[in-house]
Parts: C-alpha cells; structure tokens; sequence
C-alpha cells in the first residue's frame, strides 16, 4: 500500500510540475504552428473572422512563379554559407589564442562577449549610424577610400555589411563553445605527441581539432539555424534594401504577413521554411554526429 501511494504521489507531483509548463509551451509553439499550418492553406488578411478556404493554392503559387521568395532563398543560402564559414572559422581561431595562458585573457573573453548580449535591433542600428555618418566622419578625416564606399546603397555591399555586423555581434558566443571544448581535450595527448615530434600544427589538426568534434557540431548545428532565421539585423541595417537586394526569407514572410496583410500566403512560406530547415538540421547533425571522434 506504501509503494502504490509512494507512486501515486509521485505521479501526481510530476504533472503538478509538468502540466503548466506544457501548457504554455503549448500556448507559445505547438497551437499557434498548428494554426499557421491550417492558415497556410487559406487565403486571409489577418482581420477577417472566417479565412476563406484555397487548398495548396498559396503553395502551387510560390512554386510556379514568386520570385521575391526565390531572390530571398538565394540571399538566405549565399548569408548561410559566408556566416557559418567565418563565424566559426573566426570563433576557433580567437578561441585557441584565449585559450592560451594570457594575462588578459578574461577580459579579453568578456569583451568578446559582450556584444552577444544586445540585441540584434540595437545592434543594427548602431552599425546603421556607424557605416552612413561615422564612415562619412572617417573618410573626411583619413582619406581613406573605403570609407567613402555606400555601405548601405550599393546591394554587394549591403550584403556584405549584414554578414560583418552578424559576424561581430555573434562570434563571442561561438568563442566561449569552442574554449570550453579546448579545455575538455586531454593534456596527455598533446604533451605525448610533442614527445613524439609533432609540431603545433600537427598536433592541432590531427589531435585538437578532432576532439573537437562535438564543439563543431553545437557550433555549426547553430549558426545553421540562426543564419537561416536572419530577420533582425536586416530590419534595422537595411530594411530590405536597396531596391529589395537584401530580403532574407524571414524578411520576406515578414513583408507578406504583416505590411502586405497576405497572412495565409505568410504562413504558406513560412512552413515551406519550417520543412527547409527541418531536412537540413537533421543532415548537417547526422553528417557532424557520425565524424565525432571520442577521446
């Protein structure tokens, strides 16, 4: 009788501490993915009391001919590629030299850190003062061409100036993964094959890095997902612009839902990007996952 209430008890207590958790996770993700998923088949503005009912119509129609999606997909994969690539490039690099006995090696981590910490938004539009009037000031005062450069107006550059701002808000984070994953890699190893010869490059790319495996994974796994979900930086950096050149597909949903009032369209798109990313995570970590050595 003891161990059956012990259990009930202890039943009880697990939904009494579960229960309101999944009722709000429930609230904030579950419901409102399921109702975007009925929304994408419909056609509505966001004010109408009864969305009228299409099928796949708003699907066949982004296939067939939407081109702003597909300029948004391609702007989305050429930003995916350059960021994961020198964003941990970067991190890893900067992460070996702190990982190094410095003397200012926790100030050097913090201030690294701390721009992870504001917002993308406030981020954006410091860098937005920064490349139109900081770099006017600059040039007038250095001469210096490539502060004269339209940062902002010239499309190339507009991209380029949204992977450096993304790039230096976010790499402290990055920094911090592959520190501590430095520090998980035995001592042993590295002092046996400096015993045996191997010079510091050897010993980092065929001992260090290796070892690394799952800090890559967690490193690359999120700045997959964060780079295709880019919408912030772009709303205060550009707003799309110029001339649209700068449309994520975040950025794109965005613009269809919320000042195009085209919600079932939206909602339409962003499943189509909930499936995107969904098949790609799940490639990047099995691909990562299946390389990972143990030491």
């Amino acid at each position: 009788m003891l161990k059956i209430g012990k259990k009930a008890t202890e039943k009880v207590e697990f939904i009494v501490y579960v229960l309101p958790a999944m009722i709000l996770v429930s609230l904030a993700i579950y419901i409102p993915f399921l109702m975007s998923m009925f929304y994408s088949l419909t056609e509505w503005n966001g004010i109408q009391s009864n969305p009228k009912f299409v099928g796949f119509k708003n699907f066949k129609q982004i296939f067939s001919g939407d081109s702003d999606f597909r300029n948004a997909g391609l702007f989305t994969l050429k930003y995916c590629i350059l960021y994961i690539i020198l964003i941990n490039v970067l991190a890893l690099l900067i992460a070996v030299i702190l990982d190094k006995q410095l003397k200012l090696r926790n100030v050097l981590r913090a201030a690294f850190f701390i721009p992870y910490i504001l917002s993308l938004v406030i981020v954006g539009f410091i860098w937005k003062f920064i490349f139109s009037q900081g770099f006017t000031a600059l040039a007038a005062s250095t001469g210096w061409g490539v502060f004269k450069l339209s940062w902002l107006g010239d499309p190339k550059l507009a991209f380029t100036s949204i992977v450096i701002v993304s790039v230096w808000q976010s790499v402290g984070f990055y920094v911090l993964i592959y520190i501590a994953g430095l520090q998980s890699v035995p001592y042993d190893l590295i002092e046996a094959a400096t015993v045996d010869g191997a010079g510091p490059l050897r010993r980092f790319f065929q001992i260090v890095l290796p070892l690394l495996g799952p800090s890559v994974t967690t490193c690359v796994f999120m700045s997959l997902t964060n780079s295709i979900k880019v919408f912030d930086v772009i709303l205060s950096l550009t707003a799309g612009g110029p001339g649209g050149s700068t449309y994520s597909l975040t950025y794109d949903i965005y613009k269809e839902a919320f000042q195009n009032n085209m919600y079932g369209y939206g909602s339409a798109k962003a499943f189509i990007m909930f499936i995107i990313i969904l098949i790609v995570t799940v490639i990047q970590l099995k691909f990562f996952k299946s390389r990972e050595v143990e030491a």
